[in-house]
């Protein structure tokens, strides 16, 4: 039998060990039901394992609250614990030399994702190939618990709070549409016939941003604030508003890191010259404080630092 630490030998006995991984897995979901699915139990069964747990430690583990349960501060705390010591256990039962293995979850901003991330991860699959990556991307704000993610890559002004945020690379900005479009409109000879054509919109630049912050942004810098068209299209994508430009749809507000393969490729052009850190936004890696990493995502953070360019 496995010896216990005097004070929780005191409280625990061996049978609540069952107990105990309930309650890891029903803290990661922040649901009884996900939990009952996951270990092949009914809800019932679930919530009673829970009290069980929460008499023998003489500890409120959870909250039940009308249509979910949150983690009471206790209830947190023991949570974390376990987590990290799991964690541990995992890196330390690994075979001596052996690749880094295991599933890692990335919730990732959708533009990043397509149009810089997914063109690199050949070389992360090469590099870990024993590393399942699941990439989930989207725009809400995500709570890291409730979703199971490990990291987050984030288009953002600020810093995240809360959480541990690494400003992996800086963004800049400026309007970009195709070739023909740009001659049509006389867009490199004069920025003000700008006022003649259609801006494409990311409404959802980042967290809370009006629909043309990107581009209020760079007008500003330019002094072309009231020569910006009423026409417009929206979509809640940068890389959509860039494939919308160089199918001749109007002008984008192009993100250095995310169009330069499409200036490069000659489908988009840069009819007012150089980029410009106008909105100050940068892209962010995050995750939660006060627990370590697995060793997948650790892997997942330190290829990300490696593909940063070097002028960030």
């Amino acid at each position: 039998m496995l010896n216990l630490p005097p004070l929780l030998a005191s409280r625990l006995g061996s049978s609540q060990f069952a107990n105990l991984h309930t309650f890891q897995v029903a803290a990661r979901h922040l649901s009884f039901a996900l939990a009952a699915e996951e270990l092949c139990l009914t809800p019932s069964a679930v919530s009673h394992r829970i009290a069980r747990l929460e008499q023998a430690l003489s500890l409120r583990l959870f909250e039940r609250l009308t249509r979910r349960i949150r983690l009471t501060a206790d209830g947190e705390r023991i949570y974390t614990i376990l987590r990290d010591t799991v964690a541990a256990l995992d890196d330390a039962l690994r075979p001596r030399g052996a690749g880094v293995a295991g599933a890692v979850v990335l919730y990732a901003h959708p533009s990043i994702a397509s149009d810089w991330l997914v063109p690199r991860l050949a070389d992360f699959h090469q590099r870990y190939p024993e590393i399942a990556l699941d990439l989930r991307v989207g725009n809400e704000r995500l709570d890291f618990r409730s979703h199971s993610i490990d990291l987050a890559l984030l288009y953002a002004r600020d810093e995240y709070p809360g959480l541990v945020n690494e400003r992996l690379m800086d963004e800049a900005l400026t309007p970009v549409c195709s070739p023909r479009y740009a001659k049509d409109f006389g867009l490199f000879e004069d920025p003000r016939n700008l006022r003649h054509c259609t801006l494409l919109h990311d409404a959802l630049a980042w967290e809370h941003a009006a629909f043309d912050a990107e581009w209020r942004a760079w007008a500003r810098l330019h002094g072309l604030e009231t020569d910006l068209p009423s026409r417009r299209m929206t979509f809640d994508r940068s890389d959509l508003c860039a494939r919308a430009a160089a199918n001749h749809v109007g002008v984008a507000m192009g993100r250095l890191r995310l169009v330069a393969r499409y200036l490069e490729a000659g489908s988009l052009v840069a009819p007012f010259g150089d980029f410009s850190e106008a909105g100050d936004c940068a892209y962010w890696l995050v995750y939660p404080p006060g627990q370590a990493l697995s060793a997948q995502a650790s892997a997942m953070r330190e290829w990300l630092r490696l593909n940063v360019p070097e002028d960030r």
